[in-house]
């Protein structure tokens, strides 16, 4: 797992790993960036279902109900398949995008 910070948000890039052990990593190191919009980048790992991003969806919702973005970024899965309470986004820059709108609409108080 690689952790990267651009501005007030946190890159976590996991290259060999599982899903699962990803999440229980993030749980642990979560207090570090609970202040940060987090970007998790699963683009190197071989294989992903719908199953491994539904295992980031409590920690997600618990970031996004504190007022930050939360996004993955994987080119391994359909994304029409995956749950709309978790954002999935095949690249960088649109994990970034997205993260700017989400700011727009919190400064607009959506």
């Amino acid at each position: 797992m690689i952790f990267d910070q651009d501005g007030n948000t946190s890159i976590i890039t996991q290259e060999k790993a599982t899903v699962v052990e990803l999440v229980k990593k993030l749980q642990v190191v979560y207090p570090k960036f609970k202040h940060d919009n987090i970007i998790i980048v699963l683009t190197s790992l071989i294989e992903l279902s719908v199953n491994d991003i539904i295992e980031f969806l409590e920690i997600s919702n618990k970031h996004r109900a504190n007022k930050h973005s939360f996004v993955i970024v994987s080119n391994k899965i359909d994304l029409d398949s995956t749950p709309d309470q978790i954002i999935v986004v095949p690249t960088i820059q649109e994990a970034y995008d997205i993260i700017e709108m989400e700011e727009m609409e919190r400064d607009l108080g959506f």
